[in-house]
Order: C-alpha cells, then sequence, then structure tokens
C-alpha cells in the first residue's frame, strides 16, 4: 500500500512546535525510522501533516519514543484551520526501543492531521514515524 504521509508523495509538515536543526520535523514523513524529530522538553508539542490532497484515513501508525498521551485532530479545510478531535491514546512506555502505535481512524477524510503529544514519560520525546492507510 502505498503511504501518503511521504514527503516524496507530496506530504508536509506545516508546523511544528519545536525544531532541532539535527532533528528536523520532515524527518517524520521521510519513511525511514532511523531518523526523527525530536521535541525541546516541554509539554504539550505538535506537528502538523498536510496531505497532497483530502482523503480517507483507516489507520495512523506513530513510530515513537518517549511518548505517554497523543490527542490527533483533523482538519479538511486548506489553510489548517478548524480542527476537530479524532483519537486520544496513552502509549505504553518501552524501553530501549521504539514504540509502535496503531490508531484506527474508521475513513475519517483530512487534508491535515494535528498530533499533540500532552504527555511523555520522560522530559523529551521523538517521532520517527507517522504511516497512514
Amino acid at each position: 500500500m502505498i503511504d501518503p504521509a511521504l514527503v516524496s508523495l507530496g506530504a508536509q509538515i506545516v508546523l511544528a512546535a519545536s525544531s532541532d536543526e539535527n532533528h528536523p520535523p520532515e524527518n517524520i514523513i521521510d519513511g525511514n525510522t532511523a531518523t526523527f524529530w525530536m521535541s525541546t522538553g516541554m509539554f504539550p508539542q505538535e506537528f502538523i501533516i498536510r496531505f497532497a490532497e483530502s482523503m480517507k484515513i483507516a489507520l495512523v501508525t506513530m513510530h515513537c519514543y518517549n511518548v505517554k498521551t497523543l490527542k490527533i485532530e483533523k482538519s479538511i479545510s486548506d489553510d489548517a484551520t478548524d480542527f476537530e478531535a479524532i483519537s486520544e491514546k496513552e502509549f505504553e512506555h518501552t524501553e530501549g526501543h521504539l514504540q509502535t502505535n496503531d490508531i484506527p481512524l474508521n475513513g475519517t477524510t483530512a487534508t491535515h492531521l494535528r498530533f499533540i503529544v500532552t504527555s511523555g514519560y520522560d522530559h523529551f520525546v521523538s517521532v520517527h514515524r507517522v504511516s497512514v492507510e
């Protein structure tokens, strides 16, 4: 299945609450779990992915580290406004390896997804990859 949350297919990070030049937010959508975006240490942290076009999303998979609680919101506007909450999930702590979490979105339509990390298991979190189906 083709993953529309890849920069190579037109996805973009249009906002990130923090940025580190060695671990920029664009790493989230490069398709490589060896690269990552790292937060700056306070919560909440967030990033917004814009898709090349409006799409139906059945499932989001997030590969991350130290994320405790995540909220996902969607927007169908062209300019990343009017977000609506669609999911909230608490992740299990994994020591020494990536957390991999599937979040069903049941065919919701969106042009943008906002990911809000409301808490972490440490002061910093990393997001290695977000994929959608």
